[in-house]
């Protein structure tokens, strides 16, 4: 997508910061607006903590790197822009403020993806004269070290749109998904959420720590899903016979586990009981420090994996 060399970055927070770094490491130049005052100095001490990440990953391109600069409204940092990502919090009088406020200004031909991920298309098209350039492009925290993007168009959006916005984001190093239903929480969000109903409700019974139940995970199922997903690794433990076979044997079995399935909710007990387990499992340790080690990890993970899905489309 060589049309697309200068993005607005719309919310210098975590996923603004993340997405600036990546957008950067492509080639592209990259406007960020933030009414925070720190935000420019938080988005710049960003980038040059994820930079290190980017290269490991083969994500800075051959080109020279793109220039960040920073814009004191959203207009004047959409005016000229190919590409805005839009970042700003989970409300919806914000986020349609933002887009009255840039859809004057906007290039005819410009894109604009949200990255929100609990609201919808439709709540959100109804800040847009014309959301015809307008898509969902909900990624995963970090969004310049996980690749998935969950895009989510409909019937008010040009096909063209879709179409150009998951080019582009494939040309980044994203993986993309298109969402056909729209539902809040999306895809990935719902799957994590029920994950951690159950991880939540085997705590609060006393079934296992809550460090033993992460550890269940990520030694575990976390591991293969990191390779293939959940329909396609039980569609190989049944050997030759496939999804069918693994079906047929165990039908039974998970109906009776979906039936037995906890249902627990974020009470202040609850949450008390989670915290206090996070803190033994933490020993002590930041959550900046445990983020950095997230970070070498899924570093090293995405490396291998990566040459592996390469060597496979060879």
């Amino acid at each position: 997508m060589s049309q697309i060399s200068k993005i607005s970055v719309l919310g210098g927070g975590v996923i603004g910061a993340s997405w600036t770094a990546l957008f950067l490491a492509s080639g592209r130049d990259v406007t960020v607006y933030d009414p925070a005052p720190d935000a420019e100095s938080k988005v710049k001490s960003y980038i040059e903590t994820a930079w290190p990440s980017l290269e490991a990953l083969g994500l800075v391109g051959s080109t020279a790197p793109g220039e960040v600069s920073f814009a004191k409204t959203a207009a004047d940092a959409s005016a000229d822009a190919d590409f805005v990502q839009e970042n700003v919090p989970e409300r919806l009088p914000i986020k349609h403020a933002i887009y009255n406020e840039i859809e004057p200004v906007l290039p005819k031909t410009a894109i604009v993806s949200s990255s929100t991920s609990g609201l919808t298309l439709e709540a959100l098209q109804e800040g847009w004269q014309n959301p015809a350039n307008f898509v969902l492009g909900h990624p995963f925290n970090p969004p310049h070290l996980i690749p998935l993007v969950e895009l989510t168009a409909n019937e008010k959006t040009d096909p063209a749109t879709l179409d150009a916005t998951e080019t582009f984001y494939e040309t980044i190093g994203k993986v993309t998904i298109r969402i056909r239903k729209g539902m809040p929480g999306h895809v990935a969000n719902r799957l994590q959420a029920a994950v951690w109903r159950e991880a939540v409700f085997m705590a609060v019974e006393g079934v296992a720590s809550v460090e033993d139940i992460d550890k269940a995970m990520w030694a575990g199922p976390g591991l293969r899903w990191a390779a293939m997903g959940p329909t396609t690794l039980f569609h190989l433990g049944a050997g030759d016979g496939g999804l069918q076979a693994f079906c047929d044997h165990f039908r039974d079995t998970f109906n009776g586990w979906w039936d037995g399935l906890g249902d627990p909710r974020l009470d202040d007990t609850v949450i008390e009981k989670l915290v206090a387990g996070m803190n033994e499992q933490a020993r002590g340790r930041s959550p900046r420090e445990l983020s950095e080690e997230r970070d070498r990890m899924l570093v090293a993970l995405q490396a291998a994996t990566r040459a592996l899905r390469k060597q496979s489309a060879d």
